[in-house]
Parts: structure tokens; sequence; C-alpha cells
């Protein structure tokens, strides 16, 4: 643990995880837990439903993740794969047209709402993480601070632009969300133990799968490289 955090440093300063408290090592805050291994007193692991949604770390945050790094200890014997999306090249590919209306939009990302399944979310995480981070608009066709290029900065935290209703928002934000991560944009990891995947959150979005039997033990760790300011808090 020691070693992945240090090695981490060395792509900048390391976020302390104090929005996700539930989630984080209890001896490391600087690693957050993913896992479906149950609590010491036999409770449910509150990250057992971690990622579930294509999302980027941290967005719903005025510092969002620069980059992540994850590291696997234990994965079922079939499936729990990871989905990670080119943003960049979804932006790229838009039409002139679709650019210059993204162009104009800010998202509002939203903490909580941690699926159950397709028809549930944790109520309870949601209330908490909705507590400890207000929600917050970053720029729908966000620039990448050092490659200057732009990448679709949205995921399933978002649902509403700023100064739209939610019912407005929908059918360009669902477009957005299925255009971004259409297969050709996408690269799908299957983990082995001892793998550490690392990936620029700012260009791309990723997705944990379920496709797992959810008795077999899941658990990862991961750091967080913070990132340049972004957004403003939205009301």
């Amino acid at each position: 643990r020691e070693q992945h955090i240090e090695f981490s440093r060395r792509f900048g300063e390391l976020d302390d995880h104090a929005a996700f408290p539930s989630d984080r090592h209890p001896d490391y805050p600087h690693l957050m837990v993913v896992t479906n291994i149950p609590q010491a007193d036999g409770t449910p692991s509150v990250s057992r439903y971690s990622g579930r949604r294509w999302h980027t770390d941290m967005s719903q945050t005025l510092v969002p993740a620069l980059g992540s790094l994850l590291r696997c200890w234990q994965i079922p014997a079939v499936g729990g794969d990871t989905l990670f999306a080119n943003t960049t090249l979804a932006y790229d590919t838009l039409s002139p047209g679709m650019q210059q209306l993204v162009s104009k939009l800010h998202a509002v990302h939203e903490a909580g709402g941690r699926k159950l399944d397709a028809n549930h979310s944790d109520k309870a995480h949601a209330a908490e993480q909705k507590r400890i981070s207000p929600p917050v608009a970053h720029p729908v066709a966000r620039v990448h601070p050092e490659t200057g290029r732009k990448a679709i900065y949205l995921g399933e935290k978002v649902k509403r632009f700023d100064g739209m209703t939610e019912e407005e928002s929908r059918p360009l934000i669902r477009f957005l969300n299925e255009h971004a991560t259409k297969p050709e944009f996408v690269l799908r990891h299957s983990w082995h133990e001892h793998d550490i995947v690392l990936w620029d959150n700012r260009c791309t979005l990723h997705m944990a799968l379920a496709d797992f039997d959810q008795n077999e033990p899941r658990y990862l760790e991961r750091t967080t490289v913070m990132g340049t300011p972004s957004g403003y808090v939205a009301h």
C-alpha cells in the first residue's frame, strides 16, 4: 500500500477522499476501497455498488480528479471487468453543429445515487454524499489542460444542464452519454490479481460491471490524483 501511494504521488497531489469518508481505507486515507466483502461486523460493504454507472472520478467536486490508479487484490473467477470510454474521440466525432451546441452548456454533476440494481439506489449513501458535496456544474465540452483538446465531460451523475430542467436536459444527456460509450470508443479491462490500471479522468468515462457472482469476493483499492479547479457550485 505504501508503494501504491508513493508511486501515485509521481503524478501529482493525492486526494485524501474526505468527500467519501465511508469508502476510504481506515488506515490509509489516500486509498479508497472498492469491495463487496462485508465489514467486520457483518454489515454489507458501503462500496459494494461503487462505479456501476458511467462516470469520471470526483466530478461532483470543484477539484475533479486528474487521474486514478486502481489496484486489484481479489477478483471473481468470472466477470468483474471495468469499461473505459475515450471521451476525446467521442467529442471529435460529433457533428460541428453538435459541438457548437455543447460548447455553451454546463452539466450539473451530483453525488450519491449509487446503484443497487437497475431500479434501486442506496438512499442513505446518496444523502450522505449530497450533504458533503453539493451539485457542481462543469463545462460539457471540457478542455484538457495539457493537450488543449476537448472531451465530453458528462456521465450518469448528470441529470440536467445548468439553467435547464431535467425534462429539457434528458434527451441530450442521453444522446451524449450513449455516443460517448459506443463500442468503438470503449476498452474493456479484465482484471487479474495485482493489476494496477491508470487512467486520465479528464478524457475518459469508466464503469464497473456487475457481471459476476456477488457471493465471490471482489476487492480493489484506488488512489486519486487531484486535478485543477473547474466549474462552480450549481443552484
